[in-house]
């Protein structure tokens, strides 16, 4: 896969997005990254605990570099539904197959997500291997986004904001006004990381799992809308601009959430099981490297060069 470096130079979009915490699942990708690093075992923990804050917080890096970096997009998602339906089992699963299939240019078009996992995981292998602490942080922080991002349904389908069937705005609500409002009542222990023998099959499960959502995702919302009564769908709150405007209500939110099965937890448990799998995965590949005489080492906020 052709990797292309992020751009060099600063970008106003970035710093105006980052006032927006709330804003493309900034709040789970967060949480993920963070509760991830519980699942590791003695030998990584020690690093990762230390540096639980930079995890973190750039654990939204990607998603602030899309709005600099024109081809970073691609990274977090994949169309399957372009190509195929569930269970897509035509779709080639490696890089080089795929292209033999279709051009560069067309896998660019409808997203890279499950081969860009793979590629930071190697990444992530060398970063231990070399007992680099900088690169070992930017790259598993980074890795967890994109991870998290391929356990989302609507990064599974050609119709990723509702748009195609007039409902705009389904992804924000389901990746993020969904988990934030009933976070305090998730589970997020999900027990220990395990080794993945098969990260390129382990990866497409998790997307192929998001992409046997969507139907769910969408029709649930198109019958809500059209069953409950208009007072108790919405409600109205004042804008940054002190403008009244129109919002989902609490009970709009439960019931949907109801309908799914809890379908955001469930999707969130599996991304921190994801991360954290992944991230011991490329340290057990590694050798087990000592990552305790790298603790205090690291300073990743003070090089300018991203992984």
């Amino acid at each position: 896969m052709k990797i292309v470096k992020p751009l060099l130079f600063c970008c106003f979009l970035v710093l105006f997005a980052s006032f927006d915490a709330n804003a493309w699942g900034y709040w789970a990708h967060r949480k993920i990254n963070n509760k991830a690093i519980e699942t590791l075992p003695k030998g990584m923990s020690g690093f990762y605990k230390y540096y639980i804050d930079y995890l973190t917080e750039h654990a939204v890096d990607p998603d602030k570099k899309r709005f600099c970096d024109m081809n970073e997009g691609p990274h977090h998602f994949i169309d399957l539904d372009h190509y195929c339906d569930y269970p897509c089992d035509s779709f080639p699963r490696y890089w080089k197959d795929a292209i033999a299939k279709y051009s560069e240019d067309t896998l660019n078009k409808y997203g890279v997500v499950p081969w860009y996992i793979g590629l930071k995981y190697y990444d992530l292998v060398h970063a231990f291997m070399d007992q680099d602490a900088d690169r070992i942080l930017k790259i598993s922080a980074n890795l967890g986004h994109y991870i998290a991002d391929s356990y989302v349904p609507l990064h599974a389908t050609i119709n990723y904001d509702g748009q195609l069937t007039g409902q705009n705005g389904i992804h924000a609500f389901w990746e993020s006004t969904v988990p934030e409002f009933l976070s305090y009542t998730y589970n997020y222990d999900v027990g220990p990381a395990k080794f993945i023998n098969d990260v390129n099959k382990f990866t497409w499960t998790g997307i192929l799992g998001s992409e046997s959502e969507i139907d769910s995702v969408l029709t649930t919302e198109r019958e809500l809308l059209k069953s409950m009564p208009m007072d108790k769908i919405y409600c109205y709150e004042i804008n940054r601009n002190n403008k009244i405007t129109p919002t989902f209500s609490d009970q709009f939110i439960i019931t949907y959430n109801t309908r799914l099965h809890d379908m955001a937890q469930r999707r969130l448990r599996s991304s921190i099981f994801a991360v954290g799998s992944l991230w011991m995965s490329a340290w057990v590949e590694a050798g087990q490297p000592d990552l305790d005489k790298l603790i205090g080492k690291a300073t990743p906020d003070e090089k300018e060069n991203d992984q």
